[in-house]
């Protein structure tokens, strides 16, 4: 395996949850009305920083897309699925597009908020027991 390259979006983006890299701008948000088999997920114009897994045919809730797993590019984890093409034409409009899975990402605003807490005794603690 080769060297991985990243690419860094500037300003506000969606994340991988697991290692934190950069995935989408909100700005190729397409919709959020998007569902997965473990919850909410988004539809988004283009990602970066993913890596497209086999072509495979696949029922779905709006009928049978044919669609290739997106992984993260460095952690390896799925964050979610390409619709490479729909048969029915109601859904043509999904070809192309990546759906990006709610519970394997992070907005920005998600974690730009987390405290971290240190939970080793310091030197006052210490000194109280």
């Amino acid at each position: 395996m080769g060297r991985v390259f990243v690419v860094e979006l500037d300003g506000r983006s969606y994340r991988c949850k697991f290692c934190r890299t950069h995935l989408a701008l909100p700005d190729d948000l397409v919709s959020r009305a998007f569902h997965c088999r473990r919850g909410k997920a988004y539809l988004f114009n283009k990602a970066v920083n993913i890596t497209i897994g086999a072509l495979e045919q696949r029922p779905m809730l709006s009928g049978m897309h044919t669609v290739a797993d997106i992984f993260c590019c460095c952690c390896g984890q799925i964050v979610g699925w390409k619709y490479e093409s729909a048969h029915e034409k109601s859904q043509k409009y999904k070809e192309g597009k990546i759906v990006l899975e709610r519970g394997r990402i992070v907005d920005e605003i998600d974690f730009s908020t987390e405290v971290y807490i240190d939970t080793r005794p310091s030197v006052s603690d210490a000194e109280d027991a």
